[in-house]
């Protein structure tokens, strides 16, 4: 039988099993996951100033939010103590997130559905060895 009270074991096991790798992450961004992961998928194992690069000159909507979370992530790691020279993305995905959905008239008098989709992205870095 383990000692102490549950909350304690409980808060003692999340303390080990917790991320240390700097990440930021964006909820509720008004982008569907699919074109949130074509520009994800274009920086995912990237040294961050790549990274960067890649997002400044990336014409899609969801580069211009996604830059700004790799730059809080980037800030985030340099609060840790880790060298802006050595990091690279090392995780960074799109989940689904809620679903606004609106109605649009259509012809004799029926309703169109439209739904925007919206996403919740996460950016993981780590430092090379």
């Amino acid at each position: 039988m383990a000692k102490g009270h549950r909350s304690k074991i409980k808060r003692e096991r999340n303390k080990l099993q917790r991320e240390t790798r700097p990440s930021a992450k964006l909820s509720y961004a008004r982008v569907s996951v699919q074109k949130a992961c074509f520009v994800l998928d274009a920086i995912r194992g990237k040294d961050v100033q790549t990274a960067l690069g890649i997002l400044e000159y990336n014409p899609r909507y969801a580069s211009g939010l996604i830059k700004k979370l790799l730059e809080s992530a980037i800030a985030n790691a340099e609060v840790k103590g880790m060298n802006r020279e050595n990091l690279y993305v090392a995780e960074c995905y799109a989940n689904k997130g809620p679903t606004m959905k609106r109605f649009q008239p259509r012809a004799r008098g029926s309703a169109y559905r439209i739904e925007k989709r919206m996403s919740h992205i996460t950016v993981v870095l780590d430092e090379k060895k």
